[in-house]
């Protein structure tokens, strides 16, 4: 099998890594704007070659995945359309997925093209972030063009899902309106959310300095790529518009029950927000994991989170994680434990306390 990736950033990145672990043998062609980038994945073992430009060099491809903004993926759509092989699929990480697609269509290309979008990455950027994990038990977006042989299309679908990832096949359209309302919409909030305490923080910037857990939580994707950002509200205009639209209707909602001081209404808002957010499900593999974890108020000296870890391990408990909580904004206790199941915690929860450690569940 021979795979050409065009641009090892995150995603580029973390798809060629997935590939050469999965499939050791596969060669893998790559382009990137970055030579240096090339070349550190070459040395590394991730990539067969790099190439200087995007060319013949792909007519070899079984697959070729676009892995460029929506923008720059466009401009080599000419190219790899006279250089692609009969049976090779062409597919792309966009997050956007029309604008691609009304480009196939006018080429001719909707024989062979599988629009692709993994839901995963960070807000960090770059191949130097990428990671062969960053695709495992993700969705893996899936917009096949209306002419791909189905059998084409089952063999991409089960390509992905040997990569780690979930295969969702949609049209471009649902996933452009999906994606609006839960990827897209929520990066502006977030952003507006920032930008609205920049304004709003006095000289000494007290808002700033003891900005939080949640507010920080919230806002943690605010530092994704601006120019990524700017380009997915400018492709994907018109569905964020419409559930922005939605959205302020909803804000405004809100602000009249606050307002008239609608405790029915308060209640109800946020009793149906917990509900539908904790009905999120814990079982899909790539749905909102639930967390088995406990808090633990432990003295501020040293060796403390030793002496805990020392108990559970003496108890035959396997600890997932354990980490300090520098703020309690919505935690109570000091230090955070997590587990992997629910009958762990509970076990650890009474070891704790009768050890005389102060300790509270969710």
């Amino acid at each position: 099998m021979t795979v050409g990736i065009i641009g090892l950033g995150l995603i580029g990145g973390s798809i060629a890594k997935a590939i050469r672990k999965k499939f050791p043998d596969t060669r893998i062609i790559a382009y990137n704007r970055n030579q240096e980038v090339l070349k550190q994945a070459e040395e590394e073992g991730v990539i067969s070659e790099g190439v200087p430009f995007v060319s013949i060099d792909f007519s070899e491809c079984d697959t070729i995945f676009l892995c460029t903004p929506v923008v720059t993926s466009l401009s080599y759509l000419d190219i790899l359309k006279d250089v692609m092989k009969d049976g090779a699929v062409l597919t792309d990480v966009g997050s956007t997925k029309t604008a691609i697609h009304e480009e196939i269509i006018r080429r001719g290309m909707q024989d062979r093209f599988i629009g692709g979008h993994p839901m995963t990455g960070s807000e960090k950027s770059g191949y130097s972030h990428s990671a062969a994990i960053l695709l495992e038990n993700a969705y893996y977006l899936l917009t096949p063009g209306e002419d791909v042989p189905i059998e084409r299309i089952g063999a991409f679908q089960e390509f992905i899902a040997d990569l780690g990832s979930l295969p969702l096949i949609l049209t471009y359209e649902e996933h452009d309106y999906i994606t609006a309302c839960i990827s897209h919409l929520p990066h502006i909030i977030s952003a507006s959310l920032v930008n609205m305490v920049h304004d709003q923080d006095g000289a000494q910037h007290l808002m700033k300095t003891i900005a939080a857990g949640g507010f920080k939580d919230i806002t943690r994707i605010s530092s994704s790529s601006p120019e990524m950002w700017q380009e997915i509200c400018l492709a994907n205009r018109k569905d964020i518009l419409r559930v922005l639209d939605i959205y302020i209707q909803q804000l405004m909602a809100y602000r009249a029950s606050i307002d008239t001081q609608n405790a029915t209404s308060l209640l109800k808002i946020f009793t149906d927000c917990k509900e539908y957010r904790d009905s999120f499900s814990n079982d899909s593999p790539g749905g909102i994991k639930k967390e088995y974890r406990l808090y633990c108020d432990v003295a501020d000296e040293k060796g403390s989170i030793a002496r805990v870890a020392v108990l559970l391990a003496e108890n035959d408990i396997s600890m997932k994680n354990i980490g300090i909580i520098h703020n309690r904004e919505f935690e109570q206790g000091v230090l955070k434990i997590l587990f992997y199941d629910q009958e762990t915690a509970d076990r650890s929860s009474e070891i704790l306390k009768k050890a005389g450690y102060t300790v509270y569940e969710d």
